[in-house]
């Protein structure tokens, strides 16, 4: 068990590294406020003469303290600690490269690299049940007394955060920095549920037992098979449900094009397989 929650807490300490990098190098010197803790941070820094790594601190450690008073002790401390280590790994890069400018020069490419850099940080986190905090507790707090969904809170304020920049930066970069957070929500979401998702395959066919047997022995996958009637005729038939991955749904597909090309399929995404063990009471 420690040596698990070790691993877990070295994998979001490298996970927000990751995060703190993509904001140094291509949000900062973009001045486009992906809506975020540190967006805020980046635009305060305007008008408060303190670092960014600092402020952002400063409104994480603000914004837990009002998530314990506001909503009570739910934060794990994954939480907790990676609040705490993104303006902490933001100080270290201001100390490393104290006068960084961009690698681009350009905002728009600055920008572009921050979304997908993040994502696949955020995507990261997300696997390890892990939150940056910063605005996630802002959500909460909206969910809990706006009755917002968690998802629309988010987007209500990271869209907050970007108009925030009208205080000091021009209209494009306010029209940037609204476009690049609803598009980092785009992105964001296709690295933590787009890579790895599942297909389940629903087939109704007369030539079931071939590709039964085709599904557990050539793709070594599971099966269930079901009595269906259909309502037009009330004829019984047989349906056949599988899930694969994109790799085993591509080899399903062409051996169901050769088998039976008049197979009746449905195709679902699934974003999330559990399997809940038998527990010693149910016997």
């Amino acid at each position: 068990m420690f040596k698990r929650t070790l691993k877990d807490f070295a994998v979001i300490t490298f996970a927000t590294a990751i995060v703190a990098a993509s904001i140094y190098f291509f949000m900062l010197p973009s001045k486009i406020a992906v809506g975020s803790g540190s967006a805020l941070a980046m635009v305060l820094a305007n008008f408060i003469p303190l670092p960014v790594s600092v402020l952002s601190l400063l409104i994480n450690v603000v914004l837990l303290i009002l998530g314990f008073i506001l909503i009570g002790p739910g934060f794990g401390a994954k939480t907790v600690y990676t609040a705490v280590m993104i303006p902490v790994m933001l100080g270290v890069f201001e100390f490393l490269f104290p006068s960084f400018t961009s690698f681009t020069d350009d905002p728009v490419i600055d920008v572009l690299c921050y979304i997908i850099i993040v994502s696949m940080g955020m995507a990261i986190l997300f696997s390890l049940n892990a939150s940056s905090g910063g605005l996630d507790i802002v959500a909460k707090i909206m969910n809990k007394y706006l009755r917002m969904e968690i998802g629309k809170a988010i987007s209500a304020a990271g869209i907050a955060v970007a108009l925030s920049t009208i205080f000091c930066y021009d209209t494009k970069t306010v029209v940037l920095s609204v476009l690049a957070t609803y598009f980092s929500g785009i992105v964001v979401d296709h690295f933590i549920f787009g890579l790895d998702i599942k297909r389940r395959v629903c087939i109704i066919s007369p030539k079931l037992d071939e590709i039964s047997d085709y599904i557990l022995h050539e793709l070594h996958s599971g099966a269930t098979i079901n009595e269906i009637i259909g309502a037009y005729d009330n004829t019984s038939r047989r349906e056949i449900i599988t899930i694969v991955d994109k790799h085993e749904f591509r080899k399903l597909m062409d051996y169901l094009r050769k088998t039976d090309p008049s197979a009746f399929i449905t195709v679902y995404s699934v974003n999330e397989i559990h399997y809940i063990p038998k527990s010693k009471n149910d016997d």
